[in-house]
């Protein structure tokens, strides 16, 4: 990708307008941003992913839309450049989802790129978002954490993709149909043993929902209280006992002469390899050198 540099919408010349990606309610009407019913006002164009919900959202904030497009999965090769177009003529678009954030587990991204390709710029007005709202109140880690959308539907696919963020220390958090939530839990059971996990789901509506536990719990929770809504899962990720072994599994198998040698490929000086095997080993410098210095003699 070659260096872009994009500057406030507001310091640009007026030839292309711009893309709005703007942040609707997850399910309370109250969490509509000042900023988003201001920019949803002003825009030429809105591009929803369902025209007849977003007209209900537009409706209740008395927002009379001069144009209001569809922009989902199923048309966004023939409606994405015609957007486009009408961009490059001067006019705003505010592109919505159905709730939340534009462009998270939507085509809203492949909108994106083509704006950014024509040379278009982009402007979030951020609002509520599921994942986001479901890691901060899940009680489990947010220093580092990978959002992950759906997962795949198919056993063997959700099992591989598992084992791959197994080198990835933070929290999980998925998006699950209430269809598949028992069978995806199933598959994390099988990866990850006994982590902890949340389910969340109807978010900041009337009947919000969470269940906290270790997978098996809330396995045995679904048994007796049968799935509904969309749920975010969030799932705990390793902890610092299995990082710490992880850390130490890779030289186990070398020797100490081997383990110096590995750090010394990397390009780092004979002091520094062994300053670093030493610490690896829990040793003492002088401990490594020593004990160096007597195969050198054998």
């Amino acid at each position: 990708m070659k260096l872009a540099v994009q500057k406030s919408y507001s310091d640009r010349p007026n030839e292309y307008g711009t893309l709005f990606l703007v942040g609707t309610p997850i399910g309370n009407l109250e969490d509509m941003t000042f900023r988003a019913v201001k920019t949803l006002q002003e825009c030429s164009i809105i591009a929803a992913e369902d025209t007849r919900q977003t007209r209900k959202l537009l409706t209740h904030f008395d927002i009379i839309p001069n144009k209001l497009f569809s922009y989902h999965e199923h048309n966004k090769t023939a409606s994405g450049p015609e957007l486009i177009r009408y961009i490059m003529e001067g006019k705003n678009l505010a592109l919505v989802s159905d709730a939340g954030l534009p462009a998270i587990s939507d085509p809203g991204a492949d909108l994106v790129q083509l704006a950014l390709a024509a040379g278009i710029a982009v402007v979030p007005i951020p609002g509520a978002n599921a994942a986001l709202s479901a890691l901060i109140a899940s009680g489990l880690k947010t220093e580092r954490f990978t959002f992950a959308g759906f997962p795949p539907r198919d056993r063997k696919e959700l099992f591989s993709l598992l084992h791959t963020f197994e080198a990835s220390h933070g929290t999980l958090v998925f998006y699950e149909s209430p269809h598949r939530i028992v069978k995806t839990l199933a598959v994390i059971q099988e990866a990850y043993g006994t982590r902890q996990i949340v389910l969340a789901r109807e978010l900041t509506k009337l009947h919000e929902e969470w269940v906290r536990g270790s997978v098996t719990d809330c396995l045995a929770w679904l048994e007796e209280h049968p799935p509904l809504g969309e749920y975010c899962l969030v799932v705990e990720g390793k902890s610092a006992r299995e990082e710490a072994e992880e850390r130490q599994a890779w030289w186990k198998e070398l020797t100490l002469q081997e383990h110096v040698e590995h750090y010394e490929s990397e390009g780092n000086s004979r002091k520094e390899a062994m300053k670093r095997t030493a610490a690896d080993r829990s040793l003492s410098k002088r401990d490594v050198y020593n004990e160096l210095l007597t195969l050198g003699d054998k």
